[in-house]
């Protein structure tokens, strides 16, 4: 498609563009949160691009910051490391290679700023991107966690070491062994919608007080005992969903754990 452009957000655009398809900032909560977030972490090396079309608008976006601040919990020192990457709001959009022009464009970044590589956290299933993409550019399974999260990287230098999983991640969650616990972060937009949903219906319908705990960086997020890290849902020490979820399937799940 030729009317396809890719372009770097920075602090003083981000509000025209909006992102990962909230535009109004007046509505949207979580797109002002995000905003702040990316005026905090871009000093640092956040970077979002994005994928405009001149007929359909925003169709897609790829978000990655240097290891040390990952909003997943990795350890990455060294290596650019992709959040998310996404095409296709409009399904003709989709198949049309601007995802692995976005992949192209970070691996570009990484090897002019002399990073060790590029790595991602990927996950079978809707909400994450599955690992094709990223085998298809040459990148490498170098960990895995339960249930179906994969660590990949794409390595400049053979003799680098791989970024991994942190090992620890069992061990705190028996941090929230009791009651419901909400782990979010603002790094992804998604989490803030529906948290307030489950948080009555869980009162209302289940009796239960939600401990929600707002990660504030990615220290904590890197602690966090997800593997995806920016969102968990946890019930006495079990994890109930990885990924932010509808308050419908908040009451399916429950209703299975509750008598």
């Amino acid at each position: 498609m030729g009317d396809i452009e890719i372009i770097d957000l920075n602090p003083d655009n981000i509000s025209d563009y909006g992102v990962c398809g909230y535009k109004d900032l007046k509505k949207h909560v979580e797109l002002r949160k995000k905003i702040e977030w990316f005026q905090e972490y871009y000093p640092k090396g956040l970077r979002i691009k994005i994928v405009m079309s001149e007929k359909g608008g925003y169709q897609g976006m790829l978000e990655y910051i240097p290891g040390e601040y990952a909003h997943r919990p990795v350890k990455a020192e060294g290596y650019l490391f992709i959040h998310c990457i996404f095409v296709g709001f409009r399904k003709e959009f989709k198949g049309q290679g601007m995802a692995s022009r976005l992949l192209e464009e970070c691996i570009k970044d990484a090897q002019d700023k002399d990073m060790l590589g590029v790595g991602v956290v990927t996950r079978k299933g809707p909400f994450m991107v599955g690992n094709d993409i990223f085998l298809n550019k040459g990148f490498q399974i170098v960990d895995s966690v339960k249930p179906d999260f994969d660590l990949l990287v794409k390595k400049f230098d053979e003799k680098s070491p791989n970024p991994r999983f942190r090992e620890d991640m069992r061990e705190s969650l028996k941090e929230y062994s009791e009651g419901l616990t909400i782990l979010r972060s603002v790094q992804c937009p998604y989490t803030e919608k529906n948290v307030n949903a489950i948080i009555e219906t869980a009162k209302d319908k289940f009796k239960l007080k939600t401990n929600l705990v707002d990660l504030k960086d990615a220290s904590d997020v890197q602690n966090s005992p997800c593997a995806f890290g920016s969102f968990c849902l946890i019930y006495e020490g079990e994890i109930l969903s990885y990924h932010p979820i509808s308050k419908t399937r908040f009451e399916n799940i429950m209703k299975k754990k509750l008598p």
